[in-house]
């Protein structure tokens, strides 16, 4: 068994005292522990986190890297594998506040326009989100809460990066849940975008209504990054208007070519890998920036686990 060092552990503390942080973030604490810039030295940055997901494995956790659909950024963050009753336990949240959390995340994902949030209008009212064009009906958490209740359990979820602030001030999912549920999202019937293969919860939906085609906003711009104006759909040929959010925009690099993956770390091979490095401007409240209570792993084993039960 190899032994971790100190080096492997500021590494993993800070992410189990801060919760999951941007890659720059993450990068700039790799070059301090090793004195190597991770962008130069990628063989070594990658046995690295190889590394320290063996060890993770022995506890069944795992260090993963994940693009925050609701801006762009690419984050990493610490995962529990485990779901059983025991995760419950010593979580700040109570069953009704789950069970809210749930509906929003479920409301989310049946939005047939794949917006990425729901309006904290429809949070409140429990009314639905016809706003969206999502057909579906709202999960009874978001009605049977008082106002009082669901302001208060927004306002922790969002300050625990589970959910997030739009910049209009409608509800979308935080870091920590497109890190945490992202199997989940795999394999709950969302379709996925069709550069990255991950689930595309927030994207760009083609206009033609039986064609089923997402692609999200920041592999759209990759994809057709040299395209002004309109483009056709890869699927059904339909014409797009391609105008992304300022706010969605990532900067594209050299890997024009590549598809960026989102993935476990410890399914990395040892060889040298492509890894996209974007950054991205922060939408508002939606970052996955690094102030984090030192609950946010126990809270992130246990909240989640619950939802991944109802599959």
């Amino acid at each position: 068994m190899a032994v971790l060092n100190w080096k492997h552990h500021t590494l993993l503390q800070a992410l189990m005292s801060r919760g999951p942080l941007q890659e720059n973030e993450f990068h700039k604490i790799f070059a301090a522990v090793t004195g190597r810039n991770p962008r130069s030295h990628e063989l070594d940055f990658n046995d690295f986190l190889l590394k320290i997901n063996k060890e993770l494995s022995y506890v069944q956790m795992e260090l993963r890297r994940c693009r925050n659909q609701s801006d762009g950024q690419v984050c990493y963050g610490l995962v529990n594998n485990v779901s059983d009753e025991q995760s419950k336990l010593g979580t700040k949240y109570s069953v009704p506040q789950i069970a809210l959390y749930k509906g929003i995340v479920k409301a989310i994902m049946q939005d047939a326009t794949a917006q990425g949030f729901i309006s904290t209008i429809d949070v409140h009212s429990g009314t639905g989100s016809q706003s969206q064009g999502g057909s579906s009906q709202v999960p009874p958490a978001l009605r049977n809460f008082s106002m009082s209740q669901k302001e208060k359990t927004l306002d922790e979820l969002v300050h625990d990066r589970w959910l997030c602030l739009t910049p209009d001030g409608d509800i979308g999912l935080g870091v920590k849940s497109y890190i945490d549920l992202r199997s989940w999202f795999h394999n709950s019937g969302i379709p996925s975008c069709e550069v990255c293969n991950e689930a595309a919860i927030k994207a760009k939906v083609c206009q033609n209504e039986g064609c089923t085609l997402r692609i999200h906003h920041y592999c759209l711009k990759k994809k057709f990054s040299q395209s002004r104006g309109e483009i056709d759909c890869p699927t059904c040929g339909t014409q797009w208007e391609c105008q992304i959010p300022k706010s969605e925009v990532v900067e594209i690099k050299d890997e024009l070519n590549e598809p960026i993956e989102s993935q476990p770390l410890a399914r990395s091979n040892r060889r040298k890998l492509k890894t996209n490095r974007n950054a991205d401007a922060d939408t508002v409240g939606c970052g996955s920036g690094s102030s984090q209570g030192s609950s946010s792993v126990s809270d992130l084993r246990r909240v989640t686990r619950s939802l991944a039960r109802t599959r």
